[in-house]
């Protein structure tokens, strides 16, 4: 016992608060009813922030820490002042560190190491308003930190641990009239932070808001609201319950409470009265249930909100305080094996959310929140989860009020003790938390928590009991816990796989057979939404579609929540003052132990500005469908894949193109009922089928009135149908051949403008000159190399390959000749790719116009080579040629198995304008389905390079080795990119996908990777 006795108490799992208030919804009590439905806490006379400069003192060790600071008489003169809410070392104290699965300390649960455990000192005066005397004051932090304690006026109050749920103390008893004290000592780490070991950079400090808050001797403790919708979803019915807590010891009777409904217009739906007397010191539960006829329903397209407004009375009638909640008619079920909404199939287009500022690190302002929720709305997605720890209250109320499904996940992962499925040497039941009894009280108080806070909140849908913890005993007893207390929502735990805790099959990143298994079962119990997939690090964001076709190909399955969406970087300057995004190993954690850019996997970077995988997503993500039926007459279906919205809203228009040329727009009149479809017919012209033409279709639909969210004509879906395109690369007919001389170095080729020379050295072009011009800076050569995506670098792909780094430099001439193939005259050269023992064929044509064909083909030699990252060449021109034009798919970066949102069309764009600046550099900016593209200077000479089918192309001021870390992966940043003084274009039959199912092994899917023993293609290089 006396070794008990001595213990921390921040390396005690048995301890995790001392004298800490219950855990309750969020509200703040008000004078007045306007007040309350208002829900600006500084409208509140009994509302007293403590946000602002604190003095401060940090200390690297807790032998350090200033132990008796705490003291009245204690000195802070010469401490620093610090920002309350903020995180330390963003502030200059400590290191912070990111890192995924690993403990950033010694991992010894429950211990921490005393060698390395920041303790910050926290101080600070306030005198309390006047009208507060006599009245109860509770000191309140919207979120705690790994562990802190807190003194007033120099008593201790108590003690909490838990970073991200809120934490408050009755200090009424400590004060005094006049200026009083509060110190608070937290812990950079404690036993609870082996719960808390989630995916992000380890911050520290208080980050949320901290206030106080005063009742009189009788308030409202807690309540909870139970809208509910009846069997056809037309009416509802709203149960309360609501607590009283007498904090006297005298009892007061008399008491009356008033409920009142209020709508969005402010008229009263009901108006309730309930009487009470509260016995001394202890509580009184009152509930009462209300039918409400058609009430407006809650859902992401349509949040109508209620007011819901209690007010507590005294004997005399007077108001005592009123306090107020936001609540929602909606109806969540399990039914027939399928999450349902008010009685529909929810399509979950989540994302994940870790709270991010680049600036504030962990602690979120409004203005950030609202940034993500317009781009959220305006990508298509409709859900997120809240990973992996209860957000700010602010969020889940602004989700609340603009509609965005959520999933409250509890404060827990300890992924650094083992998941289910691993090894015992991993994951142990007698070592890992989640198993042992010591720990379970701990893991069940941030349940509690979670619960409690957002029970009200009409966003909230599902309760997550946490992120990569093992499903020990605790998780099964949580889960019965939650079904208890709220059964209006359901519960999923990503570790619980297909047992019986989790009411949804929510794996993450489950592999295409796992989900193309359960989309085929016949007889499911339960949904299959993905906690986390498509990880969206660096270039990523690959068979996005394909997911979806599995999707919605099947009812068992229902969408799931992208990993993630926000780069986690901070702005920071390299020595020579260029900006950059910091990751892991940046900003001083060099020496500890990190997980680089594993923390930037976001859809979004860290300003939120969208990465090109994010208008992937906004495509697929889409709620209106549009399906080919008969595309020569014109006829497509048009699917409402909408919930709750009619397809009136929306202003459909279509364009005809011939060869990327508009030649007809018209508009649509769509009105769908949600989840209907209906075949529509698009008058086209006659058109003609001819060699060298193509005709696409494209459809829109954009918004008719602008929102908030939404600005009027704002796009909110597209689709693009070929409705002819098999004879675009028709041969075109015979052209007049160039001369041809046959030197002793090399073949020229003259025509009445272009001369070209071909090495009998090499095989390779030496010269070419257009009117006596030069515009190539390197010539020509095969290229099979590309920078490599994070995505490779997870599936190793650097190393696999890289026999291919330099095979197209390192070639040697077998043979070289003159031909002649259908009256054209060829030089073919026959060379060896020396690095891949395999054979390589140019084959070069110079026509009288001045346009050079060049052939390339492929042939695998005997022995074993890895699959081709690309396939194609490589060349340079002066950097003059700065404009580009180009028919294919654009205008945004996209690759063969990431472009379903890019549209084959006519683009204008820049050279400079096509990088991507990825935070850690790669692979970026290419284009697909090229069918010509033009390089040209401001004076419009230039070339132009058309497909003998279609290409892949970059028009680059970089090269590809710029962007490439070489066999092992580096610390580098957008910064160490300097754009050259030349054009670099790489212009291929195609490259390998992005991928994106996982970024640690998983290749690009099989279609998508360059595995064939022979490859060939061709183009044309022409004079503008």
């Amino acid at each position: 016992m006396a070794q008990e006795k001595n213990r921390n108490d921040w390396e005690n799992p048995e301890v995790f608060q001392i004298n800490r208030e219950p855990a309750r919804a969020a509200f703040l009590p008000y004078a007045d009813e306007t007040s309350a439905i208002i829900d600006k806490y500084e409208n509140s006379p009994w509302y007293f922030s403590l946000n602002g400069k604190w003095k401060f003192s940090w200390s690297p060790t807790p032998d350090e820490r200033p132990k008796d600071f705490y003291k009245t008489d204690f000195s802070t003169l010469h401490w620093k002042e610090l920002q309350v809410p903020s995180n330390w070392e963003l502030n200059g104290y400590g290191v912070p560190i990111y890192t995924n699965i690993t403990y950033p300390f010694e991992k010894n649960p429950p211990f921490i190491n005393h060698w390395d455990n920041p303790v910050g000192s926290y101080k600070r005066d306030f005198v309390l308003p006047e009208n507060w005397n006599g009245r109860h004051v509770f000191l309140h932090f919207e979120a705690g930190t790994a562990a802190m304690y807190i003194w007033v006026n120099g008593q201790k109050v108590g003690y909490t641990e838990n970073t991200k749920s809120p934490a408050e103390f009755d200090i009424s008893k400590y004060l005094k009239p006049g200026k009083n004290n509060v110190a608070i000592e937290v812990y950079r780490w404690s036993d609870g932070s082996y719960l808390e070991d989630q995916d992000m950079w380890r911050l520290s400090g208080i980050d949320r808001n901290v206030y106080l808050y005063s009742t009189d001797n009788v308030r409202i403790a807690d309540f909870f609201a139970k809208p509910d919708l009846d069997a056809k979803y037309k009416n509802g019915s709203l149960s309360v319950d609501i607590t009283l807590k007498n904090l006297t010891s005298a009892s007061v009777n008399n008491q009356k409470l008033v409920a009142k409904l209020v709508d969005a217009s402010g008229k009263n739906v009901f108006v309730k009265e309930l009487n009470a007397n509260v016995e001394g010191s202890k509580i009184q539960t009152l509930n009462f249930a209300q039918n409400v006829s058609s009430p407006k329903l809650w859902s992401s397209e349509t949040p109508n909100l209620y007011t819901l407004v209690l007010t507590l009375k005294n004997a005399k009638d007077e108001i005592v305080e009123t306090v107020g909640t936001q609540i929602g008619f909606r109806k969540v079920e399990l039914k027939g094996s399928q999450l349902l909404v008010n009685g529909v199939r929810l399509m979950v287009h989540g994302v994940n959310i870790h709270e991010h500022n680049t600036e504030t690190g962990h602690y979120q302002d409004e203005a950030t929140m609202m940034k993500d929720i317009k781009m959220m709305k305006q990508l298509n997605i409709n859900s997120v989860r809240c990973s992996h720890y209860p957000n700010n209250i602010l969020w889940v109320k602004l989700c609340n009020k603009y509609g965005l499904f959520l999933v409250d996940e509890a404060n827990i992962e300890s992924h650094g003790m083992g998941v289910e499925g691993q090894p015992l040497k991993w994951m142990n039941p007698k070592t890992n938390p989640g198993y042992l009894p010591e720990w379970r009280e701990a893991h069940l108080d941030r349940i509690y928590s979670l619960v409690e806070r957002d029970k009200n909140m009409p966003s909230v849908i599902i309760w997550s009991l946490g992120n990569e913890s093992a499903n020990g005993p605790v998780f099964h007893d949580a889960y019965k816990w939650i079904k208890k207390r709220d059964n209006s929502r359901l519960v999923q735990f990503e570790q619980a796989k297909e047992n019986e805790n989790t009411d949804i099959v929510c794996p993450m990143y489950p592999t295409i057979e796992y989900m193309k298994e359960y989309a085929a079962r016949k007889e499911v119990a339960r949904p299959f939404i993905m906690c986390e997939y498509s990880h969206a690090m660096g270039n990523s964001s690959g068979n996005f579609q394909e997911y979806w076709d599995i999707i919605r190909g099947s009812k068992n399955m229902q969408g799931g929540f992208i990993w993630d969406w926000v780069d986690q970087g901070y702005k920071r300057k390299d020595d020579a003052g260029r900006e950059y995004w910091a990751y892991g190993g940046d900003m001083g954690s060099q020496n500890y132990l990190n997980d680089e850019n594993f923390c930037h996997n976001g859809l979004v970077y860290a300003d939120r500005t969208p990465h090109p995988g994010a208008f992937e997503v906004k495509k697929v993500y889409q709620n209106i469908l549009f399906k080919a039926v008969d595309i020569k007459n014109g006829i497509i279906e048009i699917n409402n894949d909408f919930g709750f919205t009619n397809l009136n809203k929306y202003n459909f228009r279509y364009e005809v193109l011939e060869n990327g040329k508009v030649i007809k727009e018209g508009t649509l009149n769509v009105a769908l009922d949600p989840k209907t479809k209906k075949q529509f017919k698009i008058d086209l012209p006659k058109l003609e089928s001819k060699d060298g033409t193509e005709y696409l279709l494209n459809v829109f639909a954009n918004t008719k009135i602008g929102s908030e969210l939404l600005p009027q004509n704002f796009e909110i879906a597209k689709e693009q149908f070929v409705i002819e395109d098999g004879k675009y690369f028709a041969k075109a007919e015979k052209a007049t051949a160039a001369k041809v001389q046959d030197e002793k170095e090399e073949f020229v080729l003259t025509s009445d403008n272009v001369t070209v020379k071909i090495s009998k050295k090499t095989g390779l072009i030496s010269y070419y000159s257009l009117k006596g011009e030069e515009y190539f800076k390197e010539y020509p050569e095969p290229n099979f190399w590309r920078a490599p995506t994070d995505n490779d670098i997870g599936n190793k792909m650097q190393i696999r390959t890289n026999v291919w780094r330099t095979a197209g430099k390192n070639t040697s001439l077998e043979s070289i000749q003159q031909t002649e193939e259908n009256g054209k005259k060829y030089i073919v050269a026959k060379l060896k790719l020396n690095d891949v023992a395999s054979d390589y064929t140019i084959k070069y044509a110079l026509e009288n116009d001045g346009s050079l064909e060049i052939q390339a083909s492929y042939k695998k030699g005997n022995n074993t080579v890895p699959e081709l990252p690309r396939f194609g060449m490589i060349f340079t021109l002066k950097n003059t040629l700065e404009n580009l034009d180009y028919y294919g798919r654009g205008p945004l970066e996209n690759y063969p198995d990431r472009k379903t949102a890019s549209l084959k069309g006519i683009y204008t764009s820049k050279v400079a304008d096509q990088y991507v600046p990825y935070t850690r550099p790669q692979e970026n900016g290419y284009k697909t389905d090229i069918r010509w593209f033009k390089l040209s200077s401001n004076k419009g000479n230039g070339l132009e390079i058309k497909g003998l089918q279609p290409l892949g192309m970059s028009t680059l001021n970089n090269y590809p080795s710029d962007f490439d870390g070489g066999i092992s992966k580096k610390n580098i940043h957008s910064s160490d990119i300097t754009p050259r003084e030349e054009v670099v274009v790489c212009v291929d039959l195609t490259q390998r996908g992005l991928g994106g199912d996982n970024s640690w092994g998983l290749p690009p899917h099989e279609q998508y990777q360059l595995i064939q023993s022979e490859y060939s293609y061709g183009f044309v290089i022409k004079p503008l």
